[in-house]
């Protein structure tokens, strides 16, 4: 019986930074001899800022937006985002065990900021609280950009996922690394919490100015809406623990949940809609379509978003 040969060529090609790998591979019979040539490069992601849209906030007001894209960190501390790999949905009201403090007391900020308090300490100032939180910051995006526009604020993400809270703590310390000369990144850090069962637990009533919910979890089934981050239940506690006048601010590519988080808002007495001239004025609203990982995705598919800002007014029962 004659033997045949076969020769075959693939390609592979990644746009995670950039990666070309050529396989050529050779059977006679049932042996099959593979050689893989060609070049491969992989660009880990720094996000620097490009270009900038206009996106429209009403019939009458519009801002610039800040494009990214991904530079090269060939060579840098930061980690990589294949190392931690993980499903991109956890349902919140499984049984899950987390390691979630007694109070709010009971958290020990010093070991999430380091540099930060040391040097408020040495120079004999008062210790500060977090007063930014990011809820289901995923792989951090949001809390590198908020770093340098509030260098004296401390940022915390709060994400449920394990190994992408692993990613964003060590995300963070590279960063404090790679910036130590200027002390950069030092008032960001990342716990892993499911905070639709202990947000109270880490913060005090009324410590929070900003509150973030970008591009949540839309749990799409009926079934599954309970789920969903924002509640009426649910806004109660981030009223609890937001400062008056402090602003939550949500954005979604679903319509339908952009819809959703729009009613409850609007329907809560302790929340207000923050007007447009205001949203303008607001440094941190460009960075809430492009500055997140989640955003910069829909971007590059040219999709729709949906943005709700809201002002956490007076207790109108007090």
């Amino acid at each position: 019986m004659a033997m045949r040969a076969c020769v075959g060529v693939g390609f592979y090609i990644s746009l995670e930074g950039w990666d070309v790998v050529c396989a050529v591979w050779v059977r006679w019979g049932s042996c099959v001899v593979r050689t893989w040539m060609g070049a491969r490069a992989t660009a880990r992601r720094a996000m620097t800022a490009r270009a900038t849209k206009v996106v429209a906030l009403g019939a009458t007001t519009s801002i610039e937006v800040p494009s990214f894209t991904s530079g090269d960190n060939t060579g840098t501390t930061l980690p990589r985002k294949k190392n931690f790999r993980q499903r991109a949905h956890c349902n919140p009201l499984a049984d899950s065990q987390f390691d979630a403090p007694a109070h709010p007391g009971a958290v020990d900020w010093r070991a999430h900021f380091p540099e930060f308090f040391a040097k408020r300490e040495d120079a004999g100032e008062e210790a500060v609280k977090v007063r930014f939180a990011d809820i289901g910051c995923g792989f951090g995006g949001l809390l590198v950009r908020l770093s340098p526009l509030f260098p004296d604020k401390l940022a915390l993400g709060m994400e449920i996922r394990d190994k992408v809270t692993e990613y964003v703590r060590e995300r963070c310390v590279a960063l404090r690394v790679e910036h130590a000369a200027t002390g950069g990144y030092e008032n960001i850090s990342c716990v892993r919490a499911n905070t639709m069962k202990n947000l109270p637990q880490y913060f005090e009533k009324g410590q929070l100015e900003k509150v973030f919910f970008l591009f949540p979890d839309p749990h799409f089934k009926a079934a599954n809406h309970r789920r969903r981050i924002i509640q009426t239940t649910l806004l109660a506690e981030y009223a609890y623990v937001m400062r008056e006048g402090g602003i939550l601010y949500t954005i979604t590519d679903v319509e339908e949940l952009g819809q959703w988080m729009a009613k409850y808002l609007n329907e809560h007495p302790m929340f207000e809609r923050v007007c447009e001239s205001d949203l303008a004025a607001d440094p941190v609203v460009p960075l809430l379509y492009t500055g997140t990982e989640e955003g910069q995705k829909v971007e590059r598919n040219a999709g729709s978003t949906y943005l709700n800002v809201f002002r956490r007014v007076a207790n109108p029962f007090a």
